[in-house]
């Protein structure tokens, strides 16, 4: 599968290299493909991955991430071009400074936002409710690491959701796109435990059932 990755930090870079180790190919967006920074990371995806200007990434591949903070995400939609057809994961969470809250929250969502900004992309949320670090190894003693995520595209979201699956992660469809607005501040469940309630980062969810 041809993968671009708009916002390489930590999110991008993490998904971006674990999914070109998985055999895809990946376009790491950057409005200067030849900085260092972009150069490491690539060397560190391996011969699956390349850098490309954001336009390029969004042509070349048939799933656009978008990684980067809130405020950049909407001008980076836009900077991609046509996202038409496109599966666009959604992978941003709307916080304000200093991680007091979200900006955006119960009567809309981020995703929604990217949906109208990316006219004609098939959107699905995801990777949003748990840190990098847990992107890069969701290895636990117990059972696997939940990872919701929804969207008003069926098949968008089996691709999606084979995506989450072969990283190690729990897929769980929580149904329509506008299900963004209860993942959004649950994701905020997560960082205000591991960032300000002494949890640590190294934490997940998992789903019983019984």
């Amino acid at each position: 599968m041809n993968i671009g990755i708009i916002g390489s930090g930590n999110v991008g870079g993490t998904l971006g290299r674990r999914w070109a180790g998985n055999g895809h190919r990946v376009v790491f967006a950057s409005r200067d493909p030849g900085s260092e920074k972009t150069k490491k990371l690539v060397s560190e995806a391996g011969a699956n991955a390349r850098a490309g200007k954001p336009s390029d990434a969004a042509a070349s591949s048939e799933v656009i991430l978008i990684a980067t903070p809130w405020d950049a995400a909407e001008p980076a939609v836009r900077a991609a071009g046509s996202l038409s057809g496109k599966v666009v994961i959604d992978a941003t969470n709307p916080l304000l400074p200093g991680l007091a809250g979200l900006a955006v929250g119960c009567s809309d969502s981020a995703a929604e936002r990217i949906a109208k900004a990316a006219a004609g992309a098939r959107v699905v949320k995801a990777f949003n409710t748990v840190g990098a670090n847990i992107m890069s190894n969701p290895v636990f003693g117990g059972g696997k690491v939940a990872m919701f995520y929804c969207g008003d595209d069926a098949e968008a979201k089996m691709t999606v959701g084979g995506l989450i699956a072969e990283l190690g992660f729990e897929p769980l469809d929580a149904g329509p796109l506008q299900q963004a607005r209860v993942l959004e501040p649950f994701a905020m469940l997560w960082i205000s435990l591991a960032m300000r309630y002494g949890y640590g980062r190294e934490i997940g969810f998992e789903l019983l059932r019984r």
